[in-house]
């Protein structure tokens, strides 16, 4: 059911969606959507949740499997996983981190970039040894707001992510962090 979601979102959108369409492209009876499910929008949200645990594993994964000289490497490889699921997860593109359907799917108490935000920032904690602090925790909220709108003009200036507003995402992002937490400041 999350996967016949996913593509319809793909295909005409949230608007477009409903239990009707999901149980018929899930090939399963309406009832067995609302065994689990009461209403498109609780889809919805289960889809989002599997985007982000997947991203973060991706990310994870990424960090384990490559050295990262330092974080500006780690943001670069962030940026190319949401890059790559954009392009190649269903219902990715359309709902991003649900931000087109619902700025609280996440977590009730928190827009959803916030709680990318916070995920991130642990990574960064664990992989890094920063210090934990309020500046970072501003830094890492806005540095995910900030790229989370440049790439979204990458992707509305072109299906597959413009190249260059892609580049530009990358420079902003390791800029801001560099100028907001010194100590974090990559080589010259």
């Amino acid at each position: 059911m999350l996967d016949a979601c996913a593509e319809l979102l793909d295909e005409t959108g949230y608007e477009a969606l409903s239990t009707t369409r999901i149980a018929e492209r899930a090939d399963v009876a309406i009832g067995s959507v609302y065994q689990f499910f009461p209403d498109k929008r609780a889809i919805t949200q289960e889809v989002t949740r599997r985007n982000v645990e997947e991203f973060v594993r991706r990310v994870d994964r990424r960090f384990l499997e490559e050295d990262h000289r330092g974080w500006w490497e780690a943001v670069d490889a962030i940026i190319d996983e949401y890059v790559d699921m954009h392009r190649t997860v269903p219902g990715f593109k359309s709902l991003h981190f649900g931000d087109a359907v619902d700025l609280n799917m996440l977590d009730s108490d928190s827009d959803n970039n916030t709680v990318i935000a916070g995920r991130l920032r642990g990574l960064f904690l664990t992989e890094f040894g920063l210090a934990d602090s309020p500046e970072l925790d501003l830094a890492v909220l806005v540095a995910v707001e900030a790229g989370d709108a440049v790439l979204k003009l990458a992707f509305r200036r072109d299906p597959d992510g413009a190249p260059e507003i892609i580049d530009a995402a990358k420079q902003l992002i390791r800029g801001f962090l560099s100028r907001q937490l010194k100590s974090w400041s990559p080589p010259s």
